[in-house]
């Protein structure tokens, strides 16, 4: 029972971290209904940069953490205008492969940049673990859990109560009904992506302090994020959350009661397998609409 107890409890903090990188996603699509699949290497390269930045150039980690977030902002700004912009009318599998060539050259730039190193992250939050009964918690898991947590708050509160948040939900429902009220559709598809590569940013930053900067963490994006994605709804952002933890639950308890049994690996194809019954059984998530179109 104590280990079930330790198992259920790391996945719930690893899992909160999932939910942070698909909000990445359903960022995209409720905006423009494409799915970025260069997601996972934006999220691998931003964290090689604060690396960089901290070590490499010897800045103070919080500050490395601000010039990333900075630089995120400017790569959603640049890839929507120079990229994505000119695809608009083209079919959305055309701009999905897109996307998919842009992870491709990220990896490839990453790799030229830093090898196929692995490095660790300056420690900015404590590691020191916390008992609470028989069950251990790592601080800075506790830590990134928390993050992730007060994220999904603050872009609740900002899709509520925000101008511009609700102008993304209408442009997300309707860009024609978006376009008669005034708004600015092009603009919001660009700020939807700055802010989708911010949350890539500070998912990115987080995975590595609980793991490495490796090349690695661009799989993230398709192992991890889109089984989350897809288990909460394609367009939930507290579809992200739920769907996030249930992912990493699932991963570490079935990982961990099976892996001793077939040699190690199977919780990394947990969330995978999970995905196939997901899609099987409910292809629009939990928290998914199933939209009915007029023929």
């Amino acid at each position: 029972m104590d280990q079930f107890l330790q198992f259920l409890v790391n996945g719930i903090m690893i899992g909160g971290i999932y939910g942070l990188v698909a909000l990445g996603l359903v960022l995209v699509y409720k905006s423009s209904r494409v799915l970025n699949l260069a997601h996972g290497s934006f999220l691998m390269i931003l964290a090689w940069l604060c690396w960089s930045f901290a070590e490499q150039l010897g800045l103070p980690i919080w500050l490395s953490i601000l010039l990333v977030l900075v630089i995120s902002v400017l790569a959603g700004l640049g890839v929507e205008r120079f990229m994505l912009r000119p695809l608009i009318g083209q079919p959305i599998l055309a701009v999905i492969i897109a996307t998919l060539a842009l992870g491709y050259l990220l990896e490839g730039v990453a790799i030229m940049a830093w090898g196929a190193d692995t490095k660790g992250l300056p420690e900015f939050i404590p590691r020191e673990a916390i008992w609470l009964g028989p069950v251990s918690i790592a601080q800075h898991y506790l830590w990134a859990f928390g993050i992730a947590i007060l994220l999904f708050v603050l872009l609740y509160l900002f899709f509520r109560y925000t101008k511009m948040g609700l102008g993304m939900q209408i442009v997300s429902e309707d860009q024609q009904v978006a376009r008669s009220l005034g708004i600015r559709v092009k603009n919001i598809l660009a700020q939807s992506w700055a802010f989708a590569l911010v949350i890539a940013a500070i998912s990115g930053i987080l995975y590595a302090s609980l793991n490495s900067v490796n090349n690695g963490n661009a799989l993230i994006g398709l192992t991890k994020a889109l089984p989350v994605m897809l288990l909460g709804g394609l367009e939930s952002l507290y579809g992200a959350l739920v769907g996030g933890i249930i992912v990493g639950v699932f991963e570490i308890v079935v990982g961990g009661y099976m892996d001793p049994w077939v040699g190690g690996g199977f919780s990394n194809v947990a969330p995978l397998f999970l995905m196939l019954v997901i899609l099987l059984i409910r292809p629009y998530g939990i928290f998914g609409w199933q939209r009915i179109e007029r023929i």
